[in-house]
C-alpha cells in the first residue's frame, strides 16, 4: 500500500530477506547508505578564471549493522562461518531489507548486493542482568539499491 502525499513512515517494523528466507525478529539496521566519491576537476576558463567542478565518481561499498534478540536461529553463525572459512561462492549474497507499514505490507525494498558479514558480536553476558542478549552482525556489501 502506498503512503498518502505528505505521510511519512514509521519504521517500526521491518525485515532481511537473504535466500529466499525472511529473518523480521531484527530489532535494529544501521548503516544503510548509498554513497558515492566526488572527482574534483580543476580548470582555467577561457577568459584566465579558475573554477572547480565537482562531478559525481564511482559507487562507495558500505556496510550495514543487523541487531536481534539471541534465538535458537543459527542462520547468521552459519552465514559468518562461510566467510570465515573462505567459501565466498556461498557466504556472498544479495539480500533485501524491507520496510512494513503498519499493515504489514511492504512500503520500501533496500537491496544489499554481493553483501558478506564482516562480524559476528554477541551482547554483554553480566550476571544478574535483565535485559535481552543480542547479537550484532556487520555485513558489508558492495552495491545498493533502493527498489
Amino acid at each position: 500500500m502506498a503512503l498518502p502525499d505528505l505521510d511519512t513512515s514509521v519504521g517500526h517494523s521491518f525485515g532481511l530477506e537473504v535466500d529466499g528466507i525472511t529473518i523480521k525478529q531484527i530489532s535494529e539496521v544501521t548503516g544503510l547508505k548509498m554513497e558515492q566519491d566526488v572527482i574534483e576537476l580543476k580548470q582555467n576558463m577561457a577568459d584566465g578564471k579558475y573554477v572547480v567542478k565537482k562531478l559525481p565518481g564511482r559507487m562507495k561499498a558500505g556496510e550495514v549493522v543487523f541487531t536481534r534478540g539471541l534465538t535458537a536461529d543459527n542462520s547468521f553463525e552459519k552465514w559468518v562461518k562461510d566467510s570465515r572459512f573462505g567459501k565466498m561462492g556461498s557466504a556472498r549474497k544479495n539480500g533485501v531489507v524491507v520496510v512494513y507499514d503498519y499493515e504489514g505490507q511492504p512500503i520500501k525494498r533496500y537491496k544489499i548486493m554481493r553483501a558478506w558479514p564482516k562480524a559476528l558480536e554477541i551482547g554483554t553476558l553480566k550476571a544478574g542482568d535483565t535485559s535481552v542478549l543480542t547479537e550484532k552482525l556487520t555485513v558489508t556489501y558492495e552495491e545498493m539499491e533502493v527498489e
